[in-house]
């Protein structure tokens, strides 16, 4: 029996998964959380939020995060490639800025537009 707290929601729930019973769940108030302790116990995934360089916006940096969650274990990896991009300004929001992270078909996009910076 593992013992995991649910993110799905603000009321963070205690959820038991028992992996000798076909991973079934309790303690979820919602059915979302019975599919969130199934998934962290058998599959963990998450969405990976970070920050790249854009050059002649308004800002020297621009928020990025991936377009849908990807393998807990290749986290570190997709992270180490947002280190050398950099983005030219004028860039909208939910534009591609690395497509199909480490072969997952996820994308890390923009989550802001930003306009060029007025000389």
């Amino acid at each position: 029996m593992r013992e995991v707290t649910c993110i799905v929601c603000p009321k963070g729930c205690r959820l038991k998964v028992d992996e000798e019973n076909d991973w079934a769940v309790t303690g979820n108030g919602c059915p979302r959380g019975a599919v969130y302790g199934k998934t962290e116990c058998t599959a963990p995934t998450r969405v990976v939020t970070s920050t790249v360089c854009i050059q002649g916006g308004t800002h020297r940096r621009i928020p990025v995060k991936t377009s849908a969650p990807i393998p807990k274990e290749k986290v570190f990896q997709a992270m180490a490639l947002l280190d050398d991009v950099c983005l030219q300004a004028p860039v909208k929001a939910h534009e591609p800025v690395v497509r199909n992270v480490l072969g997952t078909g996820v994308d890390f996009i923009t989550t802001r537009s930003m306009e060029k910076q007025k000389q």
